[in-house]
C-alpha cells in the first residue's frame, strides 16, 4: 500500500528592518525557522522557507538621511548583512524577499485596491499619537505623560502627533470575524498566553485602522493616488504572500499557501495575529495555520535593544566555534515560546557539557576503537544480549518521541530526549568497558556487538541532530563512513540496523573542542573589557597556604557515577551511588542547579575519599567531588580519556 503523502510546509520569518545591524534576536528566529524547514524535509514534507527585509517606510527612510544616501542605497547596502549572516549560522532560506522588488509592490498594489474596490478601505483623516520607530499610531488607552506627550510602551521612545489625511482599513468589521477564528482554531496563535492576549484585545474593541501616509514618502504609493505611500505593516505583512507566488506564480502559490507557520517576535504579535488575519480575510484568502509569538532573549535581564547598549552579536560567538553550538544553544537552553537569559557562562557550560564531554567524547571513543581494534571497519557483531536491545529499542523510542517534538515545534524537548539517549549510550559504553574486551581474543565477537551498538546508535544521533546541526551531523555522517547528504534521510525510513557492516570509518576530528570561558572572554571583542595584568604578588598569609605534606593526605580517586537522584526538598543537591574500582558509595553534591541527574550518570571525575562522611540533608555522604563554582554554576572537570575507575589522582 502506497505511503500517504504529507502536506506541504511554509515557514516565515519576520521580514527584518534595514535600519540596524542583524544581532541574535534576528538568528534566533532564523534559526528556528531553519531547524523546523530542514525536520520538515527530513520528515517527508515539501517546504518552502522564507524570510528577507523590510526596507520601506520613515525610520529607513530617516537612517539614509542620517548616513547621507538614498533609502533604496541604504537598503542595498544593510541587506548584505542579512545574506551573510545567514550564511555563517548555516540558514538556507528558499527566498529571500525585500520589501522594494517589484513583485512585491505590484502584489500589495493589487491587493489594496481589490479592498478599496469592496469597500474595506476607504479615505478620512486620522490624528492621533504616532511612534515613528516602530511606524504605528499608539491605542488610546496609552496614558499621557506628566509633559502631556505620550511614550510608546513598547519601544519606550517618545510618540508624535500627527493629523494627515488618509485611507484606513474597516478593521471594525472584523471583530467577531477574528473572535470566530481564535475559537475554532485554537491553535491559530501560540503559545496559549499568547492566544489569550490577543483575544483579549479584540474582545475590547477594534476601530479602523489607518493604512496610508502622505508624510513618508519612502513607501509603495497607493494605487491611482501617488500622494499616499502605503502603511509600513500593510506593505510589510503581504511579503507573506507575495514571496510564495501571489499574482505570478499560481501554483507555487497554490501549492504552499496558507502558511503552516508564522515565526515572530512577541512585540509584533498584534501586527501578525489581529491585523494581518484581517486583511487576509478582506481579501477573500486563506488564514495561516499558526502565528507562533517566541520569547526574547534577554541579556542580564533586559530585553537586548541598540540603545540599551546590550546587543549581542552572533559574528563574535560563531568566530570562535562555528554555527552549531550557538544554533544548539539557543534551540535547547529554553522553549521557543518563554524569554531566555543569555550568559556566555551558561552558553559555554552547554559546548563543553553537553557538546564536547556528551557527544563530542562519544564519537570520539567509540570511532577510534572500531578503527584501534577492528582496522576501521564496522565489524560483524554477535548476537544480541539483553542489554545490546534496550540500547536498540531505546533509539527506535527516543526516535519517535524526538520526532513528535521536532513536529509540534517543541525543539527544546526533541533536543532533551536525544542527549538523554546519549547519556544512555555513553553508560552502555561505560558498563561493558570494550577498553577490556579487546585483551582477551575470545571476547572479540562480544567486543563488536558493543561498538556496532555505538556505531549505530550515533548514526542514528546524526540525522536526528542533523536539523538543529546541520554541519556537525554531517560529519559525524562521514565519520561512519556513510555517503551523501545526512539531510537526505527521512525519519521514516531511520531505523537502528540502517549501519551496514564492512563499512570503513574515517579518522574522527573532534566535533566541540572544549572552550575556556577567561580566555574566549579575553579574546573576544565585545564581551568583556580588558583588563590590566597585576604585576605577580607573593601569596599572603589569609591565603591559607599548605605544605606538599598536608596537600599529600588528601586521597584523590577517579570516581566512575552508576546513579544519580536528585534530593528531595533540596534545590541543589544530588545523590550519585559512585564506583571506586575497589568499593561502591554515596555522595552528595550541591551541582543539581546545573547537571541533571541523567546527565552525570556514566561519567568520570575526580572525588576526595577520605574526608569524615557527613550527613546532609538526611542522607550521608561518603566523600566529595571536585568542581568548580560560579555564582550558582558548577563546572565538573570530566575525564575525556578512559581512565580507570578508582585510578589515584596526584
Amino acid at each position: 500500500m502506497a505511503k500517504k503523502s504529507k502536506p506541504p510546509f511554509y515557514v516565515t520569518t519576520p521580514i527584518y528592518y534595514v535600519n540596524d545591524v542583524p544581532h541574535i534576536g534576528h538568528a534566533y528566529t532564523t534559526i528556528i525557522a531553519d531547524t523546523l524547514a530542514r525536520f520538515m524535509k527530513m520528515n517527508g514534507r515539501d517546504v518552502f522557507f522564507l524570510t528577507g527585509t523590510d526596507e520601506h517606510g520613515q525610520k529607513v527612510e530617516k537612517a539614509a538621511t542620517a548616513h547621507g544616501v538614498d533609502p533604496r542605497a541604504w537598503a542595498d547596502k544593510v541587506v548584505v548583512r542579512f545574506f551573510d549572516l545567514w550564511k555563517a549560522l548555516d540558514c538556507e532560506p528558499d527566498f529571500f524577499i525585500r520589501t522594494t522588488m517589484d513583485i512585491h509592490e505590484k502584489g500589495v498594489q493589487k491587493l489594496f485596491k481589490i479592498l478599496l474596490d469592496r469597500g474595506d478601505i476607504y479615505k478620512g483623516e486620522y490624528k492621533g499619537w504616532y511612534c515613528v520607530s516602530d511606524e504605528n499610531f499608539l491605542t488610546e488607552d496609552v496614558a499621557l505623560d506628566k509633559d502631556g506627550t505620550k511614550t510608546c510602551p513598547d519601544c519606550g521612545r517618545k510618540a508624535q502627533v500627527v493629523s494627515e489625511e488618509t485611507y484606513f482599513f474597516r478593521l471594525s468589521a472584523y471583530q467577531q470575524k477574528l473572535l470566530d477564528h481564535y475559537r475554532t482554531h485554537p491553535q491559530f496563535v501560540r503559545p496559549q498566553s499568547r492566544m489569550n492576549e490577543v483575544t483579549s484585545f479584540v474582545r475590547g474593541g477594534l476601530k479602523d485602522l489607518s493604512i496610508t501616509r502622505t508624510t513618508v514618502k519612502w513607501g509603495v504609493p497607493v494605487p491611482g493616488d501617488p500622494a499616499h505611500t502605503i502603511y509600513v505593516w500593510f506593505d510589510a505583512l503581504h511579503n507573506y504572500v507575495t514571496g510564495i507566488g501571489y499574482d505570478r506564480d499560481p501554483a507555487l502559490f497554490e501549492k504552499f499557501w496558507p502558511a503552516s507557520v508564522h515565526l515572530i517576535g512577541k512585540d509584533i504579535l498584534r501586527f501578525h495575529a489581529v491585523f494581518w488575519p484581517a486583511f487576509l480575510m478582506a481579501s477573500r484568502l486563506p488564514l495561516p495555520e499558526c502565528v507562533f509569538g517566541h520569547g526574547w532573549w534577554m541579556k542580564d535581564e533586559a530585553k537586548m535593544s541598540k540603545s540599551k547598549g546590550n546587543v549581542l552579536d552572533p559574528y563574535v560567538l560563531i568566530r570562535a566555534m562555528g554555527p552549531d553550538p550557538l544554533r544548539y544553544f539557543l534551540l535547547r537552553e529554553v522553549p521557543i515560546g518563554l524569554d531566555g537569559n543569555f550568559s556566555h557562562e551558561g552558553f559555554i557550560h552547554r559546548v563543553n557539557s553537553d557538546l564536547a564531554n556528551d557527544l563530542g567524547n562519544l564519537v570520539s571513543r567509540a570511532l577510534t576503537m572500531i578503527r584501534n581494534y577492528f582496522q576501521g571497519k564496522i565489524p560483524p557483531p554477535a548476537a544480541e544480549n539483553p542489554a545490546d536491545a534496550e540500547i536498540r529499542k531505546a533509539f527506535e523510542e527516543m526516535k519517535k518521541w524526538a520526532v513528535a517534538q521536532y513536529d509540534s515545534y517543541a525543539l527544546n524537548k526533541a533536543l532533551e530526549e536525544i542527549w538523554a539517549f546519549i547519556t544512555t549510550v555513553n553508560k552502555y559504553l561505560a558498563d561493558n568497558a570494550p577498553w577490556k574486551l579487546h585483551k582477551d581474543p575470545a571476547l572479540r565477537p562480544r567486543l563488536a556487538r558493543v561498538l556496532y551498538q555505538a556505531a549505530a546508535s550515533l548514526r542514528g544521533v546524526a540525522a536526528l541532530i542533523a536539523p538543529v546541526m546541520p554541519g556537525s551531523a554531517q560529519k559525524m555522517w562521514e565519520f561512519l563512513g556513510e555517503s551523501g547528504s545526512v539531510q537526505d534521510v527521512r525519519f521514516d525510513d531511520l531505523a537502528f540496523a540502517g549501519l551496514d557492516i564492512g563499512h570503513i570509518l574515517k579518522e574522527p576530528t573532534p566535533l566541540f573542542p572544549r572552550v575556556d570561558l577567561k580566555a574566549f572572554l579575553a579574546e573576544e571583542p565585545g564581551t568583556s573589557k580588558e583588563q590590566p595584568m597585576d604585576e605577580p604578588k607573593t601569596p599572603s598569609v589569609d591565603q591559607n597556604i599548605i605544605t606538599y605534606d598536608e596537600f599529600a593526605k588528601l586521597e584523590l580517586r577517579v570516581a566512575h557515577v552508576l546513579e544519580a537522584v536528585k534530593v528531595e526538598g533540596a534545590k541543589k543537591l544530588l545523590k550519585l551511588k559512585i564506583d571506586l574500582g575497589t568499593e561502591q558509595r554515596q555522595i552528595v553534591a550541591g551541582v543539581a542547579e546545573t547537571y541533571a541527574p541523567e546527565q552525570l550518570v556514566g561519567k568520570k571525575f575526580i572525588v576526595i575519599v577520605n574526608l569524615k562522611p557527613a550527613v546532609i540533608r538526611g542522607v550521608e555522604s561518603q566523600g566529595m567531588l571536585l568542581a568548580a563554582v560560579s555564582g550558582d554554576k558548577s563546572a565538573i572537570p570530566f575525564f575525556e580519556a578512559d581512565v580507570p575507575t578508582g585510578a589515584k589522582v596526584k
